[in-house]
């Protein structure tokens, strides 16, 4: 299944520090492919040319809504890290995380509904941009981060 999503409007957000002016890579999407039916996650071309693929278990991680970040805060996890298992703890049986429907939220994101109940995340375009799990958007974030 190929979701269909409005096209982004142009914007470019630029960051800034004391030290350096650095523009941000391209929040646009050029193409967005949620493979529902396969399960294999969401593709997206950016209009900068870069290709990211996340995969559904990630994104489920990644949740950017408010209870999942505190959740992750409370751990010292970032987005998309897997919670780890207490000392001691055996692991209980859990579903793979897939999202039974995905839907646009205005031109700005995209919202899932996932199969253990959760809805409450609106993944940005740009958050999906700063989170890409590449080894080329890992590396270059290990660096930002000194």
């Amino acid at each position: 299944m190929t979701l269909k999503l409005p096209r982004p409007g142009p914007h470019v957000q630029p960051t800034s520090s004391v030290r350096y002016f650095e523009w941000m890579p391209s929040a646009d999407p050029k193409s967005v492919k949620v493979n529902l039916t396969t399960g294999t996650g969401v593709d997206i071309e950016w209009k900068d040319g870069h290709k990211s693929h996340y995969a559904f278990p990630f994104l489920r991680d990644a949740c950017p809504c408010a209870l999942c970040d505190e959740e992750r805060g409370k751990t010292h996890r970032k987005p998309g890290e897997t919670p780890k298992l207490a000392p001691g703890a055996l692991p209980m049986f859990k579903p793979a995380a897939k999202p039974t429907s995905a839907e646009a939220v205005g031109k700005y994101a995209i919202k899932f509904h996932w199969n253990d109940g959760h809805e409450l995340g609106i993944y940005s375009w740009q958050f999906l941009r700063d989170w890409c799990p590449c080894e080329e958007c890992k590396a270059a974030r290990a660096v930002k981060a000194g």
